[in-house]
């Protein structure tokens, strides 16, 4: 049987998340993740304006950000190795490295710290 390498995300020191426990909620944070882009993309018929120096595209993507300001499950470095949710700040940039469309909107170049060569995708 071929195991998936644990995650490499250190919350700090030598301190790493789990992700065979968290993978279960990191999918499902992936999964509603793109259905939102997908809904956002279907809903938005006209071009929305640009704001504040931002993309209609970026702008969803900080959106995102921002709603995980708020203390998260699995915030402290002391729960990440038995909690079941990764911290809030791998909760956003564990997912977007694997949505080419962040990619996009922010022109990330190959090799640049958000940009991930094999991303994981849920369809």
């Amino acid at each position: 049987m071929h195991r998936r390498p644990v995650c490499a995300y250190t919350i700090v020191d030598d301190i790493k998340i789990n992700s065979r426990l968290t993978e279960g909620e990191d999918i499902a944070d992936l999964a509603a993740f793109v259905l939102a882009w997908l809904a956002w993309k279907a809903e938005t018929r006209h071009e929305p304006e640009s704001r504040e120096g931002f993309t209609p595209e970026q702008r969803f993507f900080v959106g995102y950000r921002s709603g995980l300001r708020a203390p998260s499950p699995g915030g402290s470095a002391g729960e990440g190795p038995t909690d079941a949710h990764s911290p809030g700040k791998y909760r956003v940039n564990g997912l977007v490295v694997n949505m080419p469309e962040f990619e996009r909107a922010f022109s990330c170049k190959a090799a640049q710290p958000m940009v991930r060569e094999n991303r994981c995708r849920v369809w």
